[in-house]
């Protein structure tokens, strides 16, 4: 990511350019409607960069604006330090889909970005200000992109929202953490972001559907499923909702009955140490099969992970206990497993 030093220079008469351009190109759109209606997506950026340079004839910027175009950001540079993003809109109305978070393709050295709007809906109207002042949330296309609101209320953006300032989000390493935070918090129970949650971690981009994986496969899964989300051994109604979104999100899995990968052949008996424990419930009896490949998962997951996963904080050396804990607290709830003494069978095949 390239980051400038530079002092902003000239910024009143940049301003004034700026104001001039939109009086210009809004005297434009009453003049000549249907000319200024046609200029859809690129193809006002260089429409207004004509009006910018003619402009600024007789000022700092004379000779200096240029039309980047093609796919880098912003679309037009003044003095290679401001920039003008443009975008544009059919409708009537001032919100689009803006650029990425990331900024991976910002030209080098530019440090002031402005945002001009095209509202090519009728009653057609132009816009600028400020880069940062005009985005709203951030919402998924292919990547993280910011919402622009060219209505926005002071106070309103999102870098307001995650209490940092656009040119410190947009210098970390890592831009797009502070806003998964953001939204984390936000989420209510049962819900997940279903966009990437860091940048080390991203779901397939092909969607799969669970009859497709090999048995390996599937029970891999379900390994992972019963210690990332100890609920599924209660009798809560809500008990595959986190999984559900999680098979999406993270795994790229669709799952029309879930409830049957857990639940299927009812009750049975179970012979740990000698002693044959009667009547239990299939999922515990499918936890008991794969205790190995559970305790592995366990491992080899990270505590701050798992505290995630749990909405509990654990620890390194606390987490496998904590887990047994939550399976055993979970159980509990459930008709006839209340007495299976779940923890002391845990413990005796674990430990």
């Amino acid at each position: 990511m390239v980051v400038s030093v530079n002092s902003e220079p000239h910024k009143n008469e940049f301003n004034t350019l700026l104001n001039s351009t939109i009086i210009e190109l809004n005297a434009h759109a009453i003049k000549s409607p249907k000319k200024i209606e046609q200029l859809k997506g690129n193809k006002l950026e260089p429409y207004v960069g004509d009006v910018m340079t003619e402009l600024a004839v007789g000022t700092a910027f004379e000779n200096s604006i240029e039309v980047i175009g093609g796919q880098k950001f912003p679309d037009i540079i003044a003095n290679k330090f401001y920039g003008i993003e443009v975008k544009t809109t059919t409708q009537n109305h001032w919100k689009t889909t803006g650029n990425s978070v990331l900024e991976s393709t910002r030209v080098e050295d530019v440090e002031r970005i402005f945002m001009l709007f095209g509202k090519l809906g009728k009653p057609i109207e132009f816009k600028c200000r400020a880069y940062e002042e005009c985005l709203s949330e951030v919402v998924v296309t292919h990547s993280p992109r910011y919402l622009i609101d060219m209505n926005l209320e002071k106070g309103k953006t999102i870098f307001d929202k995650i209490n940092t300032p656009y040119d410190t989000l947009r210098q970390k390493n890592n831009p797009i953490k502070p806003i998964t935070d953001y939204y984390k918090s936000k989420l209510k129970p049962g819900q997940d972001l279903w966009w990437i949650q860091d940048t080390e971690q991203a779901s397939n981009l092909v969607i799969n559907i669970w009859n497709n994986l090999n048995q390996k496969e599937k029970q891999e899964i379900k390994n992972r499923a019963m210690v990332y989300f100890p609920e599924v051994f209660s009798n809560r109604g809500d008990k595959f909702s986190r999984l559900a979104i999680w098979l999406v999100t993270r795994e790229s899995i669709v799952c029309p009955n879930i409830r049957d990968l857990f639940t299927a052949g009812g009750k049975d008996n179970y012979l740990i140490k000698g002693k044959t424990h009667k009547n239990i419930p299939r999922i515990y009896i499918k936890l008991f099969e794969n205790i190995n490949s559970v305790l592995e998962i366990l491992i080899n997951t990270s505590a701050i992970e798992l505290s995630e996963y749990w909405n509990e904080k654990t620890s390194e050396k606390k987490k496998i206990m904590d887990w047994i804990d939550l399976v055993s607290m979970n159980s509990k709830t459930v008709q006839g497993a209340r007495h299976l003494g779940l923890k002391q069978m845990l413990n005796e095949l674990i430990l």
